[in-house]
């Protein structure tokens, strides 16, 4: 797993997508009283902004996630994500994946378990790429690389 160097960018002149709008929140949502089940969206509205690696760009504008390629299963603590990097040879694909990761990491329950994938057919490694997401230890130790958690947290930081 390495983070973004110097040199041109892979894909220059990416398609840019329309965000889709915010959700609306329910009053069942707002009563602090009833359980609040994680949907699709919930986890959609958590990935949406992180920032692609080598453009002034979100995830959503690039159309790397969607909704739709977001799937959780609340009662059984399962959260799949599939993303789709903009090109097949994307050598940003680990860290898109591992940001993605980490989010949810961050974001949900322990009693989680994520699963963060490249969208069948959509990249060349997409095979190595899934291992290296898949596999607890190897993510922990990109976690451990000082420069690699520096180019995660701007990925996942807000945008002035």
């Amino acid at each position: 797993m390495v983070g973004p160097g110097p040199g041109p960018l892979e894909n220059a002149n990416p398609l840019i997508y329309r965000r889709s709008g915010e959700r609306p929140v329910t009053a069942r949502e707002e009563d602090d009283e009833l359980p609040d089940a994680i949907d699709d969206r919930e986890i959609f509205d958590l990935i949406r902004s992180i920032n692609d690696p080598e453009h002034p760009l979100t995830l959503e504008e690039l159309n790397v996630v969607e909704q739709v390629r977001v799937k959780v299963n609340d009662a059984e603590s399962t959260v799949s994500v599939e993303f789709t990097p903009t090109i097949p040879h994307c050598s940003m694909a680990t860290l898109i994946g591992l940001s993605i990761k980490v989010k949810l990491i961050r974001s949900l329950p322990e009693r989680f378990k994520l699963d963060v994938h490249i969208t069948p057919g959509t990249h060349a490694s997409e095979h190595a790429v899934n291992k290296q997401l898949a596999d607890k230890e190897r993510v922990a130790a990109a976690l451990e690389n000082s420069h690699l958690l520096e180019v995660v947290n701007q990925c996942l930081s807000a945008r002035s």
